[in-house]
């Protein structure tokens, strides 16, 4: 094994310290997106309505550390669930990447050296969302997106 592969390369989601979990995260910000289900297809859309603890300049959570207490249906993803919550990822979230055995993206802060590429690329949701204040729960289904699903 070269010393010089990555991390995420050689080991599994299981076999992550919590540093290296977490340090997977792109920042990307859409799993703080709601999302339904098509009735017909049962597959899962994506609207561009964000959590209220989102912070829609950073893509990161106001209250991290609080969140699922403060958001219960928030899906924290770790490795006890993380076949079950990669289901609702993004195609592009980096734990359903490496769990499917598949490369990082290129404009992923781990792979460009730099946090702000997620965002220059336009790969995070970083201001296009609305927030859950602003929208009655009852017409999530006039928010689809089709932009979170990008696969890269």
């Amino acid at each position: 094994m070269n010393n010089s592969t990555p991390y995420w390369e050689t080991k599994s989601l299981f076999e992550m310290s919590l540093q290296e979990w977490e340090s997977l995260c792109d920042g990307c910000a859409k799993c703080c997106l709601s999302q339904l289900q098509d009735d017909e297809t049962e597959q899962l859309v994506f609207t561009d309505v964000a959590c209220d603890l989102l912070d829609d300049n950073t893509c990161r959570c106001t209250d991290y550390e609080n969140r699922s207490v403060r958001v219960p249906r928030c899906v924290t993803m770790t490795p006890d669930n993380v076949h079950e919550a990669a289901e609702f990822a993004p195609p592009s979230c980096a734990y359903r990447l490496v769990l499917q055995g598949q490369p990082l993206a290129d404009w992923h802060h781990l792979v460009s050296g730099s946090v702000a590429t997620v965002h220059e690329r336009g790969k995070s949701v970083r201001h296009r969302v609305r927030f859950e204040r602003e929208v009655d729960e009852d017409s999530l289904q006039d928010y689809i997106v089709e932009w979170p699903a990008e696969a890269s």
